[in-house]
């Protein structure tokens, strides 16, 4: 299975798709399969196909981001790992985090113990962030 194809099934697994926008956890205006961006608003709405569009288009986005931030991720599950950490906190958190850190240093055990710790929104820890986590560090 292919990087894409498991950060998609990530995606699938932990956003839901939701057609009309929401504030996600975190007080972002949200859509579709956890898509963001200046262009959502609440109250707007989507198809289906829409949905599934913005999250391959997002999802290809995020994983060529990742793997230009941590090239040291060399198989499909690491990659697929890192790239639903930023679809879900952002490219720019990865970028300046330790946890980048730690995978350019090839140290996939501190990966994961970095993973482990971005499991909050809105200031308070939540369940479906630590499965998720829990989820990408088993790719890791």
């Amino acid at each position: 299975m292919g990087a894409l194809e498991i950060l998609t099934g990530l995606i699938r697994r932990f956003e839901g798709c939701r057609l009309k926008a929401y504030l996600c956890p975190a007080g972002i205006p949200t859509i579709g399969w956890g898509s963001t961006g200046p262009d959502v608003k609440l109250g707007m709405t989507c198809t289906v196909e829409q949905a599934e569009q913005r999250m391959q288009a997002d999802a290809g986005v995020f994983l060529a981001g990742a793997q230009r931030i941590v090239p040291t991720a060399t198989t499909a599950g690491r990659q697929a790992a890192l790239a639903d950490f930023s679809y879900n906190l952002g490219l720019t958190r990865l970028k300046g985090s330790t946890l980048r850190r730690r995978a350019l240093a090839s140290d996939w055990t501190g990966v994961q113990i970095e993973l482990a710790k971005w499991n909050r929104g809105g200031g308070r820890v939540l369940p479906g962030l630590t499965v998720r986590r829990k989820a990408e560090s088993d790719l890791v």
